[in-house]
Formats: structure tokens, C-alpha cells, sequence
């Protein structure tokens, strides 16, 4: 199991310099992962981060949230092509980097709908993401959708409706992401969404209720963790926290990171890790009961 820490807690400019400072402060932090934001996967520099990660010995992954150029929920088709191609470069980027695993709000725009989505757009969806799980599986990658919540997507709200949404595509390389912070919003508990998601899930967000210091929010994470321990879990968990005292704007926008909620995330990173490497421990000693 690696333990991972989003790169958005080091910096919000990931150019050169930025995707090496947040592979070195990843490592220094004691992560053994690091998940890179691919906001533009065409101009990313795959070949300087897989150099960052081998220097430091850390595995790594990468995530997105389309757009509304991007949406492949769109009735559009040159939009839903322009979701596809992102998406597909996305999965080449990761790959490139020597990572297996591609996740985030690849299903539709991360934005706030204002209606439910159509089915044509449901379709849309699905058959975009078939031919990039496809597409990734030729370069052995594993793809996760993430369940968000309301407010980022109009698709997939709960671990239940991913579970629906895959049984129509049916592929064996794409699962299930699921984020405390989105089951804090959506879900009816912490236990029930993990067991139900368990044999399609991939990847996992540790994220707190106001997105800050774990441990200091509404989080249920003792029984989040639990369940993991009950489905037997070892895919990748990883830390996510945002605040304006590192802003990627566009990213901040579109989360509401209106709020510094920390200054110091070389010291907010080495709690997180301390706290999710506590909390697996802790279950793993219930072995011993």
C-alpha cells in the first residue's frame, strides 16, 4: 500500500521547477506516492517528473476534472472529442511518468450543474471513458472514476451510482476513487459506500470536512478506515487538502478555496502522513483482538 500526498499541498505551478520541489517535499514529508494535477496533460512535462520520482523513490499518479471545452457529458460532439483527447493524453502522460493509475472527475465537467444530465450525455460519457479505459489498459494503466459531490459533477454523487455506471461499460482496469471529503457530503455513513465499492475500488482521498489538518473536522475517519481494513484495501491512499496560500487559480475557483485554512504545507503534509499511517495501524492491530 503507498501512501500518497496530492502535489497541490506543495504548489500550484507545475512547471520544472514546480513538479520537482513537490517530488522532493512529498519525500521529505515521509510520503511514499505523489499524485500529480494534469490540468493541461498537453504542455505537462512527463519526462522531467519521471525523473523527479526516481530521484526520490516515489511512486506516482496523476488526476483531472474536465472542463466545459472537455465535457464528454456534452450533446456536442467536437466538445465530448475535445474530453476524449484530453483524457487520452492524460492516460499517455501517466504512463509516461511510470505510474498505473489515472483518476479524478473524468466523466463529465467538474463544475456545478444546473440540471441532471441528459441521457444522450449519460451515453456520451460511457462510451468516451470505454475507449479511454481501452486506451489505458494497452499501456497497462488503471482508471478510477471519483465520486464528488453535487456540486462538482451531476453524474456521480455516490459509490452506488459509479457501481452502476461501470456495470454499463465493464471494463476490468476501470474502477472506483472514493474522497472522505465528498462520502462527508453525499453518503448516509463511512462503512456501508466502502464495503459496496469494494471490488471495484482503486483509489482513495483522505480529505478533511473543510479540506484542512486532518483529525479537525467532521470526517467519520475512524470508521472510513475500518471499512477499509474489513474490505482489505492496499491500493494507493492519498492526502488531499487545499487552501489560497497555494492557489492553481483555476483549480481554486472551481473548489471554492476561498479560505486559508493553512501557511505551512511542508507541516500540514508530515501530520497527514502521520495521521493516515496512525489510523491503518490502528486497524490492522484489531487483528490481535
Amino acid at each position: 500500500m503507498n501512501i500518497g500526498c496530492h502535489a497541490l499541498v506543495w504548489t500550484g505551478e507545475f512547471d520544472a521547477s514546480g513538479i520537482r520541489s513537490a517530488a522532493a517535499r512529498t519525500r521529505a514529508a515521509g510520503f511514499d506516492l505523489i499524485e500529480y494535477p494534469l490540468m493541461d496533460p498537453f504542455v505537462f512535462d512527463a519526462a522531467v517528473a519521471a525523473s523527479a520520482v526516481a530521484e526520490h523513490g516515489l511512486a506516482v499518479t496523476a488526476s483531472l476534472g474536465l472542463g466545459e471545452a472537455t465535457d464528454v457529458t456534452s450533446e456536442d460532439p467536437v466538445v465530448v472529442a475535445a474530453g476524449e483527447a484530453l483524457l487520452l493524453r492524460a492516460v499517455d502522460v501517466v504512463a509516461e511518468m511510470g505510474g498505473v493509475h489515472f483518476c479524478g472527475v473524468l466523466y463529465s465537467a467538474m463544475k456545478k450543474y444546473m440540471q441532471p444530465v441528459t441521457a444522450r450525455g449519460l451515453e456520451n460519457s460511457r462510451r468516451a471513458i470505454s475507449r479511454v479505459a481501452d486506451h489505458a489498459a494497452d499501456r497497462g494503466i488503471r482508471v478510477s472514476l471519483e465520486v464528488v459531490n453535487r456540486y462538482e459533477t451531476n453524474v456521480l454523487n455516490t459509490a452506488r451510482q459509479a457501481l452502476a455506471y461501470l456495470e454499463e461499460i465493464d471494463r476490468p482496469n476501470l474502477g472506483i476513487h472514493l474522497d472522505t471529503y465528498h462520502m462527508n457530503i453525499e453518503e448516509s455513513g463511512m462503512f456501508a459506500p466502502v464495503l459496496d465499492a469494494a471490488p471495484h475500488l482503486q483509489y482513495v482521498h483522505i480529505g478533511e470536512s473543510h479540506r484542512g489538518y486532518l483529525g479537525t473536522g467532521s470526517v467519520d475517519f475512524d470508521t472510513f478506515f475500518a471499512a477499509l481494513g474489513r474490505v482489505g484495501y492496499d491500493g494507493p491512499i492519498v492526502f488531499e487538502s487545499f487552501s489560497s496560500a497555494v492557489v492553481a487559480p483555476d483549480l481554486s475557483r472551481m473548489l471554492g478555496i476561498w479560505r486559508n485554512l493553512w501557511a505551512d504545507g511542508d507541516e500540514l503534509g508530515a501530520h497527514a502522513n502521520a495521521f493516515i499511517r496512525g489510523k491503518l495501524l490502528a486497524i490492522d492491530s484489531l487483528r490481535l483482538h
